[in-house]
């Protein structure tokens, strides 16, 4: 129960103007007509919704007492959060020299009529390294790794596997230089020996060394069909490539690795020849940022007094990964000062400051009398005529640029030998400032937890004020069989575009989220509590439906609208019943899906409705379907390749 405000004058406009008439009774009573058509009474009227004005504005000077006393006990509120995105920079054409993209170039959408360019900034600089092709070995697993480059110069070729196939078969490409980061492509003429994979599908998985072990490159495009047929393959090389050692030859390794198959997948009957090989860098990718830096701005000189405060020219304030930094000017140079989150513990000497991340404020310490009289000063004051400035902060962020894949197709900042730009994965972790009302909530709570992990809410209140750009923030107690766990489930923020489909590996924190949250829950949890902190399983269902369009509606217009619906309903942070999520643990019933297709503008009927749990790692889905998916307490769904058809 939360306590009321009181009400300090209750009183409206129609009671004002009843108890004037009253008054007008008593003082005049040769006044006699108090109808509105009156002059005298019109005046009446009009003073009496001047005085309704002003007792409003009485009444919401508790909510500023109440507003007063949240600063008082530290409350603050949240900074939006800068979403992030993996941007691919594309070479128009391979280069001979390293092309570097600096921090802080700039991306962004598509600007349309309706809606604003959301744009972007790299965080760190990026080097595309040129490489071309050095060496070329095999190895079947067991023995040592056979050097092919001899053969592939004679034009003779070489089988890249053992006969017969097996798993742990590896072709191993030697590139002249370590490419993290970068785009590479592999152009290779092969003959049509490798009979029996799946070209969508072969059981190949590419692999860069990073000094300690393999570790998986993604693969934007297969040309060869599973190095079936000549074609390019482009390879997204990580970020810790490094050259090393590998049969005698240093150069930067990359692998083709035979896995074992599926149960339904089939596998390499005969090896296949390669002829020729060819490697060149052709992209690189970098993390961009929803925000923007702005680099030594100079807030003004200090006057000697304390309490100080200096507007910033943009705001608001985004997080950072690293704290800023305040830097006085004095005789000897730029002094930086120390950021601080509260000047409670400061000294007089200390060289601290604060920042107000909404309003866009430097703030720096306070003096305040004490009871015997004297002035104790929390935190240092700059000497009079000193200039400030702040060495670096950034601003922007918000849901906004939680944007979809592929959107972010406009190089803002000009590159030589860049020819386009893209983001493969929808950009992530953008979350609006905190709303007043918001903080209004979250006080009282906050007073109540004392900054100790108690009950479930508390670490789920912690956890979003040292994350506050998660999507959603789950406590799960532990059961008989884990009486002392305590698992905390995150959602990371996603893109809020219910056309878009949601990338299964977005939906695992980054491990610097996932850090921050241990090292800000670890000392307040209560002794003798195991903390977990983990994302949800997520359980994938496809939904396969058959509908019936009404008589004024396309077909063509339907389906999409129904995936739409469907995608909707079943977000980890816009699904459900009540739009804020599929709930934890909630069951998938077919008639919670048939429901939600019936709604859908443009549908007569739903025929049929049948759920399909799928695996989206190995991209496949069960064959029988199932009337119910029944999930556990720490469990959510997941939309896997929804199939709809519509018939009129």
């Amino acid at each position: 129960m939360t306590l009321t405000a009181p009400n300090l004058d209750d009183r409206r406009f129609q009671q004002l103007v009843d108890d004037a008439k009253r008054m007008i009774q008593q003082r005049c009573p040769e006044w006699t007509d108090h109808n509105v058509s009156d002059p005298g009474v019109t005046l009446v009227e009009a003073f009496a919704t001047m005085v309704d004005q002003l007792m409003y504005r009485l009444n919401r000077v508790p909510e500023r007492h109440y507003l007063k006393f949240l600063d008082l006990v530290g409350i603050k509120l949240f900074a939006p959060a800068a979403a992030r995105a993996d941007i691919t920079f594309w070479l128009s054409a391979a280069q001979p020299e390293t092309i570097t993209v600096h921090g802080g170039t700039e991306v962004a959408t598509l600007r349309t009529e309706h809606d604003e360019a959301t744009g972007f900034s790299t965080v760190d600089e990026l080097a595309i390294v040129a490489c071309s092709l050095l060496n070329v070995a095999t190895s079947n697993g067991s023995t040592a790794v056979l050097d092919r480059t001899v053969e592939l110069q004679d034009g003779v070729g070489f089988d890249c596997f053992a006969a017969p196939p097996a798993p742990d078969n590896a072709l191993y490409v030697g590139l002249s230089a370590a490419v993290p980061s970068c785009a590479v492509l592999l152009r290779v003429d092969c003959e049509v020996e490798g009979i029996g994979v799946d070209p969508l599908d072969p059981p190949l998985r590419w692999e860069a060394w990073n000094g300690e072990e393999w570790i998986a490159c993604e693969v934007d495009r297969d040309g060869t069909g599973g190095l079936n047929r000549p074609g390019d393959i482009v390879l997204h090389v990580p970020v810790g490539h490094v050259q090393s050692v590998l049969a005698q030859q240093r150069a930067g390794w990359l692998r083709c690795v035979l896995v074992a198959p599926d149960t339904d997948q089939p596998f390499y009957s005969e090896s296949p020849k390669i002829r020729h090989v060819e490697a060149c860098t052709i992209g690189g990718t970098t993390v961009a940022e929803h925000a923007e830096p702005v680099l030594a701005e100079e807030l003004g000189r200090s006057d000697g007094s304390a309490g100080q405060r200096f507007e910033l020219q943009r705001r608001p304030v985004t997080l950072a990964p690293e704290p800023e930094v305040l830097q006085v000017g004095t005789d000897l140079g730029w002094v930086e000062w120390t950021l601080v989150d509260s000047f409670a513990e400061s000294m007089a000497t200390d060289q601290h400051f604060a920042l107000d991340r909404q309003n866009g404020q430097v703030l720096l310490g306070p003096a305040v009398r004490q009871p015997d009289g004297t002035l104790r000063s929390y935190g240092a004051v700059p000497p009079k005529g000193a200039v400030l400035r702040l060495a670096r902060y950034r601003t922007g962020g918000g849901a906004a640029g939680n944007v979809a894949a592929h959107a972010l197709r406009v190089l803002k900042t000009s590159l030589p030998f860049v020819g386009e730009v893209d983001n493969r994965r929808a950009a992530t972790g953008g979350v609006d400032g905190e709303q007043v009302a918001d903080a209004m909530l979250r006080g009282p709570l906050s007073l109540r937890t004392a900054s100790r992990a108690v009950t479930a809410e508390d670490y789920e209140l912690l956890a979003r004020e040292a994350a506050p750009s998660l999507g959603r923030v789950h406590c799960v107690p532990g059961d008989e069989s884990e009486p002392n766990v305590v698992r905390l489930l995150v959602v990371p923020r996603l893109s809020v575009d219910p056309q878009a489909t949601v990338d299964f590996g977005a939906l695992r924190p980054s491990d610097e989220v996932l850090q921050r949250l241990a090292d800000h829950l670890e000392p307040r949890r209560m002794l003798g509590a195991r903390l977990v902190i983990e994302p949800p399983f997520y359980r994938a269902v496809t939904v396969v439906a058959r509908l019936t369009a009404a008589a004024d509606a396309s077909a063509e217009r339907v389906r999409p609208a129904a995936l739409e619906a469907l995608y909707r309903f079943m977000h980890p942070l816009l699904g459900g019943p009540r739009g804020d999520g599929w709930p934890l643990g909630r069951t998938v019933q077919t008639g919670d899906i048939h429901a939600c297709l019936q709604r859908v503008r443009g549908v007569e009927s739903v025929e049929d409705v049948r759920l399909y749990l799928a695996d989206p790692v190995l991209g496949t889905r069960s064959d029988t379907p199932v009337d119910r998916v029944e999930l556990s307490r720490t469990e959510l769904v997941y939309s896997f390749e929804h199939q709809i058809m519509v018939r009129r």
